[in-house]
């Protein structure tokens, strides 16, 4: 049986004051009582664009597969605000789609990466993998601690097996570029850096490294 549309200033109007009161829990509680995901998910297409702004932030709470193709087609809208709400959402689903142990393993190696024990994080990251293989982020985030370590071709490994398991991981696909740019691999990592901007065209500072990098070419 087809899901019942949300009516769009329905929903704008019943999750604005929780917006407004920066009140993340009740807005969570309200959002998992009312709508499905596969609901505010088809807000993404509504006219108005303040109604994909608002579907994109519901969705970095209740988010979850069945969004992300949606959302990394509003990476591509040329509101910049909508795009930088799906880009947040995106990495938002991407950070909880493991199952609750691997996700758990998660978040102590990101504690770990923010606080400098890149040993510490890659541990958490390689258990987030072994308890959960198709844990995309958790691939993605170990290759964030590789890099920073300068392991470089390590590092690319672990970005390749994300984009093997999320092929519109922009993030990853970056990452691929700057791992051959440490490399001196300059026409690889246009080659991958222009693949993320396809995904999402709003990441600006990967197109100032792509120009650097075509006027090396040259």
């Amino acid at each position: 049986m087809a899901l019942k549309e949300i009516d769009p200033a329905e929903f704008v109007a019943s999750v604005q004051p929780m917006l407004e009161a920066q009140n993340p829990s009740a807005l969570l509680k309200l959002l998992e009582s009312r709508w499905t995901c596969e609901q505010i998910t088809g807000l993404l297409f509504a006219d108005c664009c303040d109604v994909r702004k608002i579907a994109a932030v519901a969705l970095a709470l209740v988010g979850s597969r069945c969004s992300i193709e949606h959302l990394a087609a509003q990476l591509k809208h040329p509101d910049p605000v909508v795009n930088q709400m799906a880009e947040h959402a995106l990495w938002a689903i991407w950070l909880r789609l493991g199952t609750p142990e691997a996700n758990h393993q998660l978040c102590r190696g990101t504690r770990a990466l923010n606080r400098g024990d890149y040993d510490q994080a890659f541990t958490h990251f390689t258990n987030a993998i072994e308890i959960d293989p198709s844990f995309a982020e958790a691939y993605n985030q170990r290759a964030i601690a590789r890099f920073l370590q300068d392991r470089y071709d390590e590092s690319l490994e672990d970005c390749a097996r994300t984009v093997e398991r999320m092929p519109c991981h922009f993030g990853a696909l970056a990452g691929m570029g700057h791992c051959h740019g440490h490399s001196g691999r300059v026409a690889e990592a246009v080659e991958c850096y222009v693949k993320a901007l396809e995904i999402n065209p709003g990441l600006t500072g990967i197109k100032q490294v792509v120009s650097e990098f075509q006027k090396k070419l040259v």
